[in-house]
């Protein structure tokens, strides 16, 4: 698997505070702000710091420390949003789990009945 990271990338952009964000928290490996096209009344982003392009990338490349600090992230902004209800969380990869912006990221959906995760293919 080649992962030739593009610097260029919008997260990169905020993560070098070229792009502004609505920051939730901010970690010494994670970034966590505010979805600008939310899904649900709660859509929060969480980032990792390093050049990561997907979750495998990230899984197989980051240190310890980054790992760790990425899920405790992701366990405080559950903490701190409030999302006893149930919350989803997604990853999407590559072309064919569209994801949009080639820098790992998770999604933190909640807030609402969120439906199923697909339909019937």
């Amino acid at each position: 698997m080649n992962f030739d990271y593009d610097p260029e990338n919008i997260f990169a952009k905020i993560l070098n505070g070229d792009i502004p964000c609505e920051k939730v928290l901010e970690s010494a490996h994670s970034l966590a702000f505010r979805d600008i096209r939310p899904q649900a009344p709660t859509h929060v982003l969480v980032i990792p710091k390093g050049p990561y392009m997907s979750a495998d990338h990230f899984c197989q490349w980051a240190s310890e420390a980054e790992i760790v600090d990425f899920m405790r992230t992701v366990g405080k902004i559950c903490e701190a949003e409030g999302v006893e209800d149930g919350f989803r969380l997604i990853a999407n990869a590559r072309d064919h789990g569209v994801q949009e912006v080639p820098h790992f990221h998770v999604h933190i959906l909640a807030g609402r009945p969120l439906g199923r995760m697909l339909d019937p293919a």
